[in-house]
């Protein structure tokens, strides 16, 4: 039997790089990395290399599953697809249509999410619809949005070749886009200067010019701070800001009350160093800055990212090489699921559904009338559900048990629904908790296309034929529109579903399959004025007109430590591990580098609690409780402990917060209160699946 390589794109962060599936008939035996390919150049990382046992067909879910008397039975596409025809109609005739709603997948193709979106509010008649940008760039997709227009990365990660400055705020793209933080070190190695902004001591920090360490959750006090400096002294690109930006009068009198001596007092960084960072920056010739969830997942999330937008403008780093403001989306189509118009506000192509010739649009296209009332976010949905007025929900490939904030409030929500149908490809533990259960095709399994941070459209290609009875979700979406007797779900091919959205999207309208494998994926917008893609974006202009400066003044997180909770904990990233370790976790080699959820803890806070490298403890908050293992470590100061999310028996979001930016309904992952209880030195630490029994973690359902 021959060996065959199927060209695709790596199914994990939102880097987009090119993979080789070598398989031997419908087994995937090998991957290799896409030498030519305009992003990773010939080079995978660690997560990269091992993708191939993300979606081993052992363990896999295979066949429709119905649950009965608490456990789940086989059954036939007929049957369940019954079921969710009957479930969900019943209670759209009961309560309305808004009592119903789908959480589409940051994993899945755009054709999926396109299919995923159309469905919800074509057939059910809802814009119910959200994904987990919700608790990643949500923020920079609203905060982008009122300042420049656009909310999306405006460079493209080659033009990190060309800064000879390189920003990095809230994130360790070392550990979570290693492509993208090799890319960083070259920078660093050809001469650029490279800035970090982030309360923890990363790996990348530990090679900065200038590491600002800032007290966590007071961005919005250090980006004024800096703006004050770089007013005060002169620094500013005024040709810039007269030609290009409006309300600088008002920024700037804003920023006054962030002198450096009280900046410094709020956020911990010495005067000298916020002086000196305000330097680099504004007088760099071409300062490229790169940000994260140490931005965004806070209540302050849409400030902190219009906050770094106002420090890009001022200095004129905005639409040109080596510049700009890119948020580093997590997952692979995080991009992409948001493009498609995965969100509640708006329809593909970031066209909103307030605007009633946009609906129009829609009900013409689709032949039948859209949704016409305001869609709920994912946590709008939650909070709907336990005030029983939400009834009904449809989750495709996510994991919110795991993965969204205060495990023991989403469990709560899961098992108040009366229906809950899950698309996946394995057991995880928010399918726990359905209904009934769907079995979906692996990105091997299916053509489609990714959209990377860069805005880059790539296409995906089937590698091995589905197993058993799993299908793609939007040949999944195309039984259940035909169930409710909807039409315009027939698509014979994924390429025929791309057709269909490009067509009604301006930023994707001269893409098509034969482009992009012309031109090795194109970065929107792609439409008659940019055929060829846009590397750049606001190169002459901003889409309305000028940039808006915001003023805005710093807030504190919701939760602070105090003397029952002394510390402040964040969530962090690993390198080994992606997500909610679904994929990651069944490769042997990279649990092996790292097989357990952590705690990591300053040298300082481990001595003054008597604890050893790998001492056991118990981490509790005012929401839950989770046992692990302490590790001792240089890069957090005293008073801020850190844990990574991906791990289902150790998860941290039984300790995170859920209190919300106003403008996004962004949870606080990023800062709540912990203490830190040490256990007996010979007691092994207990998965949440034990705590549980035994009634010590708060389950609140």
């Amino acid at each position: 039997m021959s060996i065959k390589t199927t060209s695709t794109i790596c199914p994990f962060c939102g880097t987009g790089c090119g993979l080789g599936l070598r398989t031997e008939g419908q087994q995937i035996i090998g991957v290799e990395p896409i030498r030519n390919h305009p992003v990773s150049k010939g080079r995978l990382c660690s997560k990269g290399w091992n993708s191939a046992f993300g979606v081993d067909r052992q363990n896999r879910i295979t066949t429709p599953l119905i649950k009965e008397n608490g456990s789940f039975r086989k059954a036939s596409w007929e049957e369940a697809v019954s079921l969710i025809h009957e479930q969900f109609s019943y209670h759209m005739e009961e309560h309305g249509p808004t009592s119903v709603g789908a959480i589409s997948c940051a994993r899945a193709s755009n054709e999926d999410n396109y299919a995923i979106q159309k469905f919800t509010r074509a057939v059910l008649k809802t814009n119910n619809i959200d994904h987990c940008a919700r608790i990643c760039h949500s923020p920079s997709v609203a905060g982008l949005a009122r300042t420049l227009g656009s909310g999306a990365m405006t460079n493209s990660i080659g033009d990190i070749e060309k800064a000879d400055v390189v920003v990095v705020f809230g994130c360790d793209p070392t550990e979570s886009h290693c492509i993208i933080g090799s890319e960083i070190i070259k920078a660093k190695e050809r001469g650029a200067l490279l800035l970090v902004v982030d309360p923890r001591k990363t790996r990348l920090a530990g090679l900065a010019d200038v590491h600002l360490q800032l007290r966590l959750g007071s961005n919005v006090a250090l980006l004024n701070g800096l703006l004050n400096i770089i007013f005060e002294k002169g620094w500013e690109n005024r040709a810039f800001l007269d030609e290009h930006c409006q309300h600088l009068d008002l920024l700037k009198s804003n920023v006054k009350e962030y002198p450096p001596e009280v900046v410094s007092r709020i956020t911990g960084v010495p005067e000298d160093q916020l002086v000196q960072a305000a330097r680099i920056y504004s007088h760099a010739r071409a300062a490229f800055l790169a940000y994260g969830m140490g931005v965004t997942q806070y209540v302050s999330g849409t400030n902190n990212v219009m906050a770094i937008s106002n420090l890009a403008l001022s200095c004129g780093h905005v639409g040109r090489p080596g510049t700009g403001i890119n948020p580093l989306r997590g997952q692979n189509n995080v991009q992409g699921a948001c493009d498609m118009g995965a969100l509640p506000g708006v329809y593909p192509g970031y066209q909103s559904t307030d605007d009633p010739a946009m609906r129009e649009k829609f009900s013409r296209a689709w032949g039948c009338e859209v949704a016409d009332k305001p869609g709920m976010t994912s946590l709008g949905m939650n909070e709907s559900t336990l005030s029983g007025q939400f009834h009904a929900m449809m989750i495709f490939g996510e994991d919110p048990v795991v993965t969204d904030p205060d495990q023991n409030q989403v469990a709560k929500v899961l098992n108040r629904l009366d229906f809950l149908v899950v698309v996946e490809m394995a057991m995880t533990e928010t399918a726990r908790f359905a209904d009934v259960i769907l079995p979906a095709a692996s990105f091997a399994e299916k053509d489609g296309t990714f959209t990377n941070c860069e805005r880059r459209v790539q296409r995906i290609r089937k590698a091995i034929d589905p197993i058993g009875d799993c299908l793609p979700d939007w040949q999944i979406i195309g039984k259940l529109a035909r169930a409710f007797g909807a039409e315009g779900f027939d698509w014979p091919s994924a390429e025929a579903v791309f057709d269909e959205f490009s067509a009604l999207m301006p930023i994707y309208s001269r893409m098509s399959y034969p482009r992009l494998e012309q031109h090795g994926g194109l970065q929107w917008p792609c439409d008659s004025r940019s055929p060829d893609g846009t590397a750049i974006l606001h190169q002459k202009s901003f889409p309305n007109g000028k940039a808006r400066l915001m003023p805005l003044h710093y807030l504190p997180p919701a939760e602070n430590p105090d003397a029952e909770y002394p510390y402040f904990l964040t969530t962090i990233r690993l390198h080994f591990h992606y997500g909610c370790g679904s994929m990651t976790r069944k490769s042997p080699l990279l649990e092996r580098e790292t097989p357990m959820g952590l705690l990591f803890m300053s040298p300082q806070d481990a001595a003054n609690q008597g604890l050893f490298n790998n001492a056991p403890v118990g981490v509790r908050s005012r929401r839950g409780y989770v046992e692990t293992r302490v590790v001792i470590t240089d890069q957090l100061p005293p008073g801020l402990v850190s844990m990574p999310y991906h791990f289902d028996d150790t998860p941290s979001n039984q300790l995170t917060n859920d209190a919300q930016d106003p403008v996004t309904r962004m949870p606080e992952l990023k800062a709540c209160a912990v203490r830190v209880e040490p256990l007996d030195p010979a007691e092994r630490p207990k998965p949440i699946q034990v705590l549980r029994e035994q009634g010590d973690c708060h389950v609140r359902v």
